[in-house]
């Protein structure tokens, strides 16, 4: 077991950043960010566009290095000068790409050749994992969207990594092909891996995570366990006539709690974010009535994506007070 600095249960964190800083010019991609992946366990690493993720995930395969800071994988520091322990990891950053001119199969053989030793048997193990068994013959330039990013997943997977880093990996999937890939991470957490996914499909996220980490701005915002985070952001979701926002969120004042208006993707319909715990649902409402404003939808709940919007820069600013694997195409 390598060394490192320890989870709360005495195991070494899967990756672990500090103070890590990355610089595009005057621009600061990253500044200061910290957050700690224990072992064995789906991590969800979510933030706007621009927030950092992409850089962040270029770090942690090397493609690029950092201006400052720390990075930890496994236990073990790394930096450009160990990239041996990136045989212990398999990755899909970006889009992938392949020889169109091979076969599935063979792009997938040689990338087992250029890194560490690979069993011949591992790349049809992985082709059967990922659902691409009956297609790995066909020609890589001859795959779907969906099939590509499949077949992305599936070099990831190809040394048998402890720590699985992707980013957005259901993109081009249809829904049941997410479904089965959910369901292949967890079949891999449940032996022991670790999976960082960065995605910006929040419900998906919802569903599959145990952690999250939040980042905006380069920062990390928030992490923790995702079942904490939802118990602690309970909301109250009201429709009301567009026309009607300003009295609504007016009325909404007495209940002394954040409220932020959204559109609805309806027309002539506002809908209303209240920071409350769903029980008190019917004081929501009650607000309102009192105003004359009654109210076209009521819902209560948490969700990941209400949280997220809370808390970063992409949230509207406050007026209250406060199996197989599928693809599209």
């Amino acid at each position: 077991m390598p060394t490192g600095i320890s989870a709360a249960g005495g195991e070494p964190f899967a990756l672990r950043t500090s103070g890590l800083v990355k610089r595009y010019g005057s621009q600061v991609a990253l500044q200061g960010l910290d957050l700690a992946v224990p072992q064995g366990v789906v991590y969800g690493f979510l933030g706007p566009n621009g927030a950092g993720k992409t850089t962040l995930m270029r770090l942690l395969v090397g493609l690029i290095r950092p201006d400052a800071g720390r990075i930890e994988i496994l236990g073990q520091p790394y930096d450009w000068r160990r990239r041996s322990l990136l045989h212990a990891v398999g990755a899909l950053v970006e889009a992938p790409v392949f020889y169109d001119y091979l076969s599935g199969r063979d792009n997938l053989r040689t990338l087992a050749a250029s890194g560490a030793r690979v069993p011949d048997a591992r790349v049809d193990e992985v082709l059967a994992l990922v659902g691409l068994a009956d297609r790995g013959r066909d020609k890589a330039g001859r795959y779907s969207l969906g099939m590509k990013q499949r077949l992305g997943i599936a070099a990831a997977l190809l040394s048998d990594p402890q720590l699985l880093l992707l980013d957005e990996p259901a993109n081009g999937l249809d829904p049941g092909g997410i479904v089965a890939m959910r369901e292949t991470l967890r079949y891999l957490t449940r032996q022991g891996k670790t999976v960082f996914i960065s995605s910006h499909i929040l419900p998906e996220v919802q569903q599959l995570a145990d952690m999250v980490g939040i980042v905006d701005h380069g920062r990390l915002i928030r992490e923790g366990g995702l079942s904490d985070l939802l118990n602690e952001g309970g909301h109250v979701g009201v429709r009301v006539a567009e026309a009607e926002l300003p009295a609504a969120m007016a009325a909404l004042q007495v209940l002394a709690v954040p409220a932020a208006a959204r559109p609805s993707g309806m027309r002539g319909v506002a809908t209303i974010d209240v920071r409350i715990q769903p029980d008190r649902a019917a004081e929501v409402n009650r607000a309102l009535a009192t105003a004359g404003i009654y109210a076209s939808h009521v819902s209560a709940g948490s969700d990941l994506e209400s949280i997220f919007l809370s808390l970063t820069s992409t949230a509207p600013a406050p007026t209250a007070t406060g199996g197989g694997w599928g693809e599209r195409g």
